[in-house]
């Protein structure tokens, strides 16, 4: 989006820097090259400048506070680095700290920690990012904003920059530094990078109830951690520009310091999680004579997805330990009841449903996301799921082409008559249901292989185009989006769908959290690249978590090695710490005062219910205010097929933190494998007792890559762990135990 009204109008932050921008005042501290780009840094105005130029046209600055009209500066020693500045006054000291990327690139990253010496309060400070011409003014004509930051998302903001000719531009603040100045201010940083011309970027957020920030005597905090990236040849077509979004996010990715992803003990829970589906009375209920599950604990009416989640899961987790569980046949069963043979499509509730409820009421993406796990099951080799499948496909055919592949939020199933056309915060419908329909259409073709289903794909995904980074509505739509995009890839060698899949995920990576809060109460879980479930949303959601992961395990498959490497990085990166965050939406993972015990949105909270609450919320609200999800429960068991891989005879689990592809055995104590992680990267992978066991101290395991190098296992607790690089072939040998 351009800058347009009042793009003229400066504040007096702007205006009194134009001299020092320029170079016609202000103390020049430092000098530099990085990349194509003239770095200086000056001190003037109350303040430190760190000013980026590509030529004689202008160029952009970043602004940092010094506290106190009597702060002096001095340039430190600076090895390594771009610049190191120490400050002082009356009031506060503080070091500037300018480094740029080791490689050239033009990639810079400005940290900056001040100590108060007396205590004082600090009100709003202008935003620390300001752009330039050749006068040392603003122009608004050459600046296109693609995306900024979404409430308690990534603090960051994308845009181009024509005038001066600076190219393509990331900028985030690093908020996983700043969680110390948060916690001692009471802020949160909502909305705390912004694009507020001529004002642009990050101002420390205040308490919400003094509007105003105290710093203590003696206490360092980082007040600013600044990461740039400058691409100088910025790209315009939807999918270009996308892929130069995430490749800018991946470029800078090591120095958003991601956290240690811990080890989960997947297959545990999940066989706790079916014992509590089989036997818990808060999760089951009897219609017509068949067994039914709420959405929330011994709450709401039965509704098809959940039945269907629940059946597609607990499939896949049977199929794992090569059986077929009789909960599945069980809900398949009773999913006539669904069935509206009339309209030849499923309803989202009974019959019997209550009158507080509208049964004609369609949420877009409730009709196709039952879809996507009856077809699950349909391939699986469930002829009833095949055959209630394709009994109501072309019904979900109809409602696209009526909506002309562009869904509101609500409908008559009836009729198609739009009950809700838009969401109140961004005033569109459901943007990336186009995509879900897409990976169902795919489905459809791999039952039948009609090609007409490719052809709707098609035309779904095409209606998408020029949404831009306004296409995610809800994160697992989006990611399926991007999964049934990259499978059209496959199918047609076209390669826009490729480009097109990168539009989905740079849509999905702007609504993620690409930092760890420890503000509060989120000091207890984690939130390092979680993803808020919907556009609006100040939570990440159990389903959505591990439904997207799902998606990106198919994703990755099909990509294989012709995915840029920062989409590969990426997502092998939510992918391992959806592993380790998912943990926490489980009651027993989290202190009992970071559990919501009153005013629950759905149900009631059970600790020792092996269901996960459906919201963490990196702000430090308590977790589970809007319910406790039994239709969540299958994330245990998505996580535990999908992360670890149970071999026939084999006395262990082999548990790895990336996927595992190409897993063979060659005879009764020897695998093959490849494990399939971003190049340059480390993985993890385990040996694990199956049940709680632990591994004979016979068992000898020797891991090997293809050129020989041997990787050492190190006990870690009843599990024998081994760290190698993550793109590795491997060959896996261990001691006849008989």
């Amino acid at each position: 989006m351009a800058v347009e009204d009042h793009a003229d109008v400066l504040t007096e932050a702007v205006a009194s820097a134009c001299d020092i921008l320029v170079g016609r005042s202000g103390l020049l501290l430092a000098q530099a090259r990085q990349g194509g780009l003239d770095i200086s840094v000056r001190f003037g105005c109350g303040a430190l400048w760190m000013v980026a130029r590509r030529g004689e046209d202008g160029g952009l600055a970043l602004r940092v506070p010094v506290f106190g009209a009597d702060a002096t500066a001095r340039v430190l020693p600076c090895e390594g680095q771009i610049a190191a500045i120490a400050w002082r006054s009356a009031m506060a000291q503080g070091t500037l700290h300018v480094a740029g990327d080791g490689f050239g690139l033009e990639q810079l990253r400005i940290r900056h920690d001040v100590t108060p010496l007396v205590d004082f309060r600090m009100g709003r400070l202008p935003r620390d990012l300001v752009i330039f011409d050749r006068e040392g003014k603003p122009d608004a004509e050459g600046f296109t904003l693609e995306a900024q930051q979404r409430k308690m998302n990534t603090g960051l903001l994308y845009f181009t920059l024509d005038r001066p000719q600076m190219g393509a531009v990331l900028y985030v603040q690093n908020l996983s530094s700043l969680n110390p100045y948060f916690n001692a201010t009471g802020s949160k940083p909502e909305n705390a990078v912004r694009c507020d011309w001529p004002e642009l970027g990050y101002s420390p957020p205040l308490d919400p109830e003094t509007d105003q920030a105290v710093l203590r005597q003696g206490q360092t905090l980082v007040l600013y951690d600044t990461i740039l990236a400058v691409r100088a040849y910025p790209q315009r077509d939807e999918g270009d520009s996308a892929w130069q979004f995430l490749d800018m996010i991946g470029a800078i990715y090591p120095w958003l310091a991601p956290p240690q992803a811990e080890f989960r003990n997947w297959p545990a829970r999940a066989d706790a999680t079916v014992e509590d589906l089989l036997h818990a009375p808060e999760a089951r209920i009897e219609h017509f004579g068949h067994t039914y599950f709420h959405p929330y604990t011994a709450s709401e009416y039965p509704d098809v997805m959940v039945q269907l989640a629940i059946a597609s899961a607990v499939d896949d987790w049977a199929r794992w330990q090569g059986l077929r569980h009789p909960l599945v046949r069980a809900i398949l069963a009773g999913l006539e009841g669904f069935h509206d043979r009339s309209l030849g499509t499923l309803r989202r509730y009974l019959p019997n449903v209550g009158k507080d409820k509208n049964p004609n009421a369609v949420d877009s993406w409730y009709l196709y996301h039952p879809m996507l796990n009856l077809a699950n099951l349909a391939l699986a080799g469930h002829q009833d799921a095949r055959a209630l499948f394709l009994a109501t496909i072309d019904y979900g055919i109809r409602a696209a082409r009526h909506f002309s592949y562009r869904w509101p939020i609500l409908y008559d199933i009836r009729d198609f008559s739009v009950i809700q056309a838009v969401a109140e915060a961004d005033q569109r419908g459901q943007t990336d249901v186009g995509g879900i329909y897409a990976w169902v259409m795919l489905q459809a073709f791999e039952l039948t292989l009609d090609r007409r289903y490719v052809d709707e794909a098609m035309r779904a995904i095409d209606a998408a185009k020029g949404m831009r980074f306004e296409l995610n509505y809800q994160a697992n739509l989006t990611a399926w989006g991007a999964a049934a995009c990259i499978r059209l890839w496959r199918i047609t060698e076209r390669k826009d769908y490729l480009k097109q899949s990168y539009v989905y995920l740079a849509s999905f990576f702007h609504n993620s959290q690409i930092w760890q809060s420890e503000i509060g109460l989120s000091r207890h879980w984690r939130n390092f690249l979680g993803v808020t479930c919907l556009q609006d949303a100040p939570y990440m959601a159990a389903y959505e978590c591990f439904d997207s992961f799902a998606a990106f395990e198919r994703y990755l498959d099909y990509g294989g090695p012709d995915l840029i490497p920062s989409v590969r990085l990426l997502l092998s990166e939510y992918c391992r710490h959806a592993l380790d965050r998912a943990w926490f939406y489980y009651p027993d993972a989290l202190p009992e005062d970071g559990v919501a015990d009153h005013g629950i949105r759905n149900g009631y909270i059970k600790h020792d219910l092996n269901f996960p609450l459906e919201d963490l919320y990196p702000d430090g609200q308590k977790a589970g205010q809007v319910g406790q999800e039994i239709y969540g429960c299958g994330a245990a068991m998505i996580y535990a097929t999908r992360a670890f891989r149970r071999i026939p005879g084999v006395p262990f689990l082999l548990w790895c933190d990336v996927f595992v592809r190409a897993l063979h055995q060659i005879d009764a104590h020897t695998l093959t494998l490849r494990i399939d992680g971003p190049a340059g990267s480390q993985a993890r992978l385990a040996l694990v007792p199956e049940h709680g066991g632990t591994l004979t101290a016979t068992l000898a395991p020797r891991l090997i890559t293809a050129d020989g190098q041997a990787m050492p296992f190190t006990a870690q607790g009843n599990r024998l762990e081994a760290r190698l690089p993550a793109d590795a072939a491997l060959v896996l040998r261990w001691t006849d135990t008989d």
